[in-house]
């Protein structure tokens, strides 16, 4: 059954089945599509299916045309998880959060797993990219797998191949970032590195799932930790009235030993803000303590608390306080020039203003009306930047970076700024946060 897997994969007669149509399985999708793959594409949003069947995209930065060719290759969208024995792939890419406990939340593996466990068959590859704690693979997906009487390895492929999707970054493509793949079994992993390296540029073959799954967390934690060093930088440096854009600048010229990363008010995306304590989580199995990831956590989940804190200094200065006060919070998307609001640090910002009794406002041109998400609700669509409305707010945020904004602009009209990115010169109106 493997030669026969890879005859098909080799030739592009392999049906790939993507389950999640997200910023990762969109991506994805398109590019198997792209290179002659057919294409099964399962999602349980129905408004997402409907979007694509009829050619449309709901990522701003994958365009339409991109799925109206897709289709035409033989592109597929669906929610019915029956058809699943039709695909001689299938990829998982469905979230992973935490939950309100700060703990791994994998219900929508395990439920997608067992929704397509009775429509599994033969000769199947199924690849987790779902970012996860080691062992989710052995653990969660074998068993379930093993459970249809399949023996992994031999006449049924189990990897793990984490995604490594930058939304919106043009320099990174799905094609050109290496790809990860650890195998159960050698087999498995024969086949999957095959499987990728139809799609990618460089697929990087490691020991075992467990490896590819610790993998991933490596480099989330990597940039976490980083992040939360400079974060506690920019307080001291602030406290000692330095500008620690400036230093970040002087600092980065070193050509070697120095990696630049830049503060902000907290951590934004699916995969920083929650990706380390799925190993801290997993690690006190193991009876470790990661004190290190953990501090860093908790520098990085108080910048909002400290924006917030400059901004009632900042309006105290021009005796207001933060109740009744009207405030704009300039970009609410996690990070600059795109649409993706997961686990924006924007939106506690603007949670906790509120519950201070402020009049929250938002203004991103990515962004026109705020988005149902989970755990957060506004009844807001963003505000069109001009001199007058920029003039009509007590206090300007800036909390994501957008190249789009009219900086000067912001800089002659607002009132009080309150600068988490370090876009603004030292000004009488400008706190540095």
């Amino acid at each position: 059954m493997k030669r026969q897997l890879e005859a098909r994969i080799k030739d592009r007669s392999a049906r790939i089945g993507i389950v999640g149509l997200g910023y990762v399985g969109l991506p994805l999708m398109l590019r198997f599509a792209e290179v002659g793959f057919r294409v099964l594409g399962f999602d349980i949003d129905t408004h997402k299916v409907d979007v694509l069947k009829n050619g449309g995209s709901y990522i701003e930065h994958i365009p339409p045309e991109r799925i109206g060719m897709a289709l035409e290759r033989g592109f597929e969208p669906t929610t019915d998880f029956s058809r699943a024995g039709e695909a001689d792939v299938l990829i998982l890419c469905v979230p992973t959060p935490l939950n309100r406990f700060r703990e791994p939340d994998l219900s929508f593996v395990i439920n997608t797993v067992e929704c397509l466990v009775p429509h599994l068959r033969k000769g199947q590859l199924l690849s987790l990219e779902s970012t996860t704690y080691p062992g989710t693979t052995d653990e969660e997906l074998l068993p379930r797998v093993q459970s249809r009487g399949f023996k992994v390895g031999d006449d049924f492929f189990l990897v793990f191949s984490p995604e490594r999707e930058d939304p919106g970054n043009p320099h990174f493509t799905t094609k050109t970032i290496p790809k990860v793949c650890g195998g159960h079994t050698s087999a498995c992993l024969e086949v999957g590195v095959l499987l990728y390296s139809q799609v990618i540029d460089k697929v990087v073959a490691v020991s075992s799932t467990r490896a590819a799954e610790m993998t991933k967390l490596l480099e989330n934690i990597h940039r976490a930790v980083n992040i939360g060093l400079v974060n506690e930088m920019k307080i001291v440096a602030d406290k000692m009235g330095i500008d620690i854009h400036e230093v970040i600048r002087a600092a980065a010229t070193k050509p070697f030993g120095f990696v630049p990363y830049y503060p902000g008010p907290g951590l934004g995306g699916h995969c920083i803000p929650i990706d380390p304590f799925y190993l801290t989580w997993k690690a006190r199995e193991y009876g470790v303590h990661t004190r290190f990831i953990e501090l860093a956590g908790e520098v990085n989940s108080s910048m909002p608390d400290y924006v917030v804190s400059k901004l009632a200094a900042g309006l105290n200065v021009q005796h207001k306080a933060v109740n009744g006060s009207k405030v704009l919070v300039l970009g609410i998307a996690y990070k600059k020039n795109v649409d993706d609001m997961r686990e924006s640090p924007s939106v506690l910002l603007m949670e906790k203003l509120r519950s201070l009794g402020a009049d929250v406002h938002y203004s991103d041109p990515h962004v026109p009306v705020f988005p149902k998400l989970r755990e957060h609700c506004f009844d807001l669509s963003s505000t069109p930047l001009t001199d007058d409305t920029l003039a009509s707010f007590d206090c300007v945020v800036l909390a994501t970076d957008h190249d789009d904004f009219d900086y000067p602009m912001i800089l002659r009209s607002a009132k009080l700024i309150v600068d988490t990115r370090g876009k603004f010169p030292h000004a009488a109106h400008v706190v540095n946060a």
